[in-house]
């Protein structure tokens, strides 16, 4: 993939801030839609990748785009693209967010890119979040969001690169979808809206989100290492769609992925020990 220019640099070093609050209702929330599949914590410590319901783009009914996220996000640069997803990231954990915990998350816009690859136009947008608790810092986290052009398709994934030491299956439904939507306020249309998935965007079905599937990773990574990962990287590289078998796999050295039930890899991660 050739690397075409660098847009946006005037964007390369802005930084927002936001607050947010761990309230005891957002984590009994987010161990609802997750249950078993969550790593042991400490007593009054949050479940682990509840920082992603923190903090979320809000923008009133009439600011929306097409898509159901804000048109106009002061804090990401205008991509001139229509189609958002995520395209991985990197956590560090330093130390966890408790139950009562306000939260205040530094961002800061790290790179844009724009790409040629072979389904067309890419626009990368990586974004630097630091979240500080009254402790401190406790998780440095790079996000790198992708934006594709209509009428473009991630495809299939690779074959995984090798057999699985342990594998769980999840079978996401679209009620799973919709409360992960609600819990994060992300009114991305893909995720609960079929018709506009399908007839608009594309895909086979609703889009299992990205993050979910991180979260499924980064807590086997935490259960298998006894402890969350010093540091967790993650890719996507193809999409899980509801009511299809979502595999959660893990091989040796440190490496996680997600499956079909055909083998075929949605994303892969891989974690440093606690």
């Amino acid at each position: 993939m050739a690397q075409v220019a660098q847009p946006f640099a005037e964007w390369i070093g802005r930084t927002s801030e936001t607050v947010d609050k761990v309230t005891p209702r957002l984590a009994e929330s987010f161990r609802a839609i997750f249950g078993d599949w969550l790593a042991p914590t400490e007593e009054g410590e949050a479940p682990l990748c509840l920082h992603w319901c923190l903090s979320p783009a809000i923008a009133p009914m009439d600011a929306l785009g097409r898509d159901g996220h804000p048109a106009k996000n002061r804090d990401l640069p205008p991509v001139p693209l229509p189609r958002r997803m995520w395209a991985g990231g990197r956590i560090e954990t330093i130390a966890p967010l408790r139950i009562g915990d306000s939260v205040r998350r530094v961002s800061t816009i790290a790179n844009v890119t724009r790409k040629q690859g072979r389904s067309g136009e890419l626009w990368f947008v990586a974004v630097d979040h630091d979240y500080y608790s009254p402790r401190g810092l406790a998780i440095r986290e790079r996000h790198d969001i992708v934006y594709r052009a209509d009428g473009t398709s991630a495809g299939d994934g690779p074959p995984a690169e090798e057999e699985p030491v342990t594998t769980r299956r999840l079978e996401p439904s679209p009620v799973l979808l919709f409360r992960y939507s609600a819990l994060t306020f992300n009114g991305h249309r893909i995720h609960y809206e079929l018709d506009y998935a399908t007839g608009v965007e594309g895909y086979p079905g609703l889009v299992v989100h990205g993050p979910l599937q991180a979260t499924l990773l980064f807590n086997l990574a935490a259960s298998r290492g006894g402890g969350a990962p010093n540091v967790f990287t993650y890719r996507s590289l193809s999409p899980a769609y509801a009511g299809n078998p979502l595999d959660v796999c893990a091989g040796v050295d440190g490496s996680y992925w997600t499956a079909d039930a055909n083998g075929l890899v949605h994303m892969r991660g891989r974690g440093e020990a606690a």
